[in-house]
């Protein structure tokens, strides 16, 4: 059994071809610049290819269509039909309060998806054509939806509602959602079979930090608050979008600058974040540059991005009141020490210390780290995340009708002796470059 998992941007597609029988990744890879021209496919096949190819794709559909025949074509496939597929994961942003868990998609749940696009205009719409695009070219198997927003269902009021008119939240659905679901999922899990502990005993905080960032607190296994709001725009600094802000800005400028409410969208969205502070770089290892080479704009951004975390796990750690593991994940998590290290710094006496050495060794994206201090109360792990895994799974349970939330469901990777075999594979060649990895290398207790 082959499953498909897609997740599509306003311009690009990443897709995953996972053997379920053999529990292994046949193939990942991600079309770019889809609608704009000059649209590529970076496509890897372990243990058979590695190939980019420039091709051009005008719609959705042809991106997809491109996907299909790389993962079947006699010279970079995985699969030798179609037929094989026996799912499709798409990933969807934002499914508000009508979807609390993974559903497969119907006329009326693409209907439902399509009347929330106003609360996710920058993403929904891109899945949506996802979508519509794969079950055009795979009609007859089964297609699933796999939220971002389902994770964070959990939440009490007093996390989710904003001190706003009662009449917002009722009749335009105003209130906080949460992102970054099937990621937070993934590492709560794998975060609790590194401590050894029953999941809905465990209380965690974690940073998904990448180009978008948030945070998470997640208390007794479920979330109970996040940084980001009714869209992905609200929380910590991220590479373009702001964050946190006083709401009063936008008015002033409005009236002060004479921008529309559309310019400070745009704004807020993408000029802003460490792309705003430094007004030339979202990409952190590019700020990193810099800042080694004493660009103060650089510097500053790195600090005020590291003081809006450390800000949130301290606020976490007082609603929580008892925290397990402090657990860092996404693309600047895995691989920024010094984004960790400032998000930490200062924390000690909240019984967070994190031990510089293995920190700044701490750069992996195939093992579980463990990055704490022996005198630190608090764990503080790295835990690549696998969002991929997540929308595997759902969609191969969806399929066999053995589905349900994950506080009545049992992944696979909650395993002690889960092993992702393309991770473990890599992480053998890490070792050889980098044998200090074995040392901080995080297990779950010995029973």
């Amino acid at each position: 059994m082959v499953i498909l998992t897609l997740n599509c941007g306003s311009s690009s597609v990443k897709y995953q071809v996972y053997d379920w029988t053999n529990k292994d990744v046949l193939a990942s890879g991600i079309v770019e610049r889809v609608t704009l021209g000059g649209s590529i496919i970076n496509h890897k096949a372990p243990g058979i290819c590695e190939f980019t190819e420039e091709h051009e794709c005008p719609t959705h559909t042809v991106a997809i269509e491109l996907i299909l025949r790389t993962i079947t074509s006699d010279k970079t496939g995985v699969v030798k039909t179609m037929s094989e597929i026996g799912a499709v994961g798409h990933r969807m942003v934002h499914g508000a309060m009508k979807f609390a868990r993974s559903v497969l998609i119907t006329d009326e749940s693409l209907a439902a998806f399509k009347s929330l696009i106003s609360l996710a205009p920058l993403h929904n719409p891109a899945n949506i054509m996802g979508v519509e695009a794969a079950k055009a070219v795979l009609p007859n198997v089964p297609h699933c939806a796999i939220m971002d927003t389902a994770w964070h269902q959990t939440m009490p009021a007093t996390s989710y509602r904003y001190a706003l008119p009662t009449a917002w939240y009722d009749e335009h659905m105003v209130r906080r959602y949460g992102f970054h679901g099937t990621s937070f999922l993934y590492t709560a899990k794998r975060a609790a079979v590194l401590l050894g502990k029953d999941p809905f005993e465990t209380n965690l905080i974690i940073a998904h930090i990448g180009n978008g960032s948030s945070i998470n607190a997640v208390k007794n296994g479920c979330s109970f608050d996040t940084s980001m709001g009714m869209t992905p725009l609200e929380g910590l600094v991220m590479g373009t979008r702001s964050g946190d802000i006083d709401p009063g800005i936008i008015f002033h400028m409005v009236k002060s600058a004479g921008m529309s409410l559309e310019d400070v969208e745009k704004s807020l969205n993408k000029e802003s974040g460490v792309l705003g502070v430094t007004g030339r770089w979202a990409d952190r290892r590019d700020i990193e540059n810099a800042a080694e080479e004493g660009n103060n704009s650089a510097i500053l951004a790195q600090e005020m991005e590291g003081y809006r975390i450390k800000k949130y796990i301290g606020a976490y750690m007082a609603a929580l009141g008892r925290v397990d593991a402090l657990v860092f994940t996404a693309g600047v998590g895995e691989m920024g020490p010094i984004t960790r290290q400032l998000a930490t710094a200062g924390l000690e006496s909240l019984g967070i210390i994190i031990d510089q050495d293995k920190n700044a060794k701490g750069k992996c994206r195939n093992a579980e780290l463990d990055i704490s201090a022996p005198e630190s109360k608090v764990k503080i792990f790295v835990i690549p995340t696998d969002e991929e895994l997540v929308m595997t799974e759902d969609a191969f349970a969806l399929m066999q009708g053995t589905y349900d939330v994950h506080t009545k469901y049992t992944y696979q990777f909650q395993k002690p002796e889960y092993v992702n075999k393309q991770r473990a594979a890599g992480l053998e060649k890490d070792l050889v470059k980098k044998p200090y990895l074995a040392d901080i290398i995080a297990h779950p207790p010995k029973k």
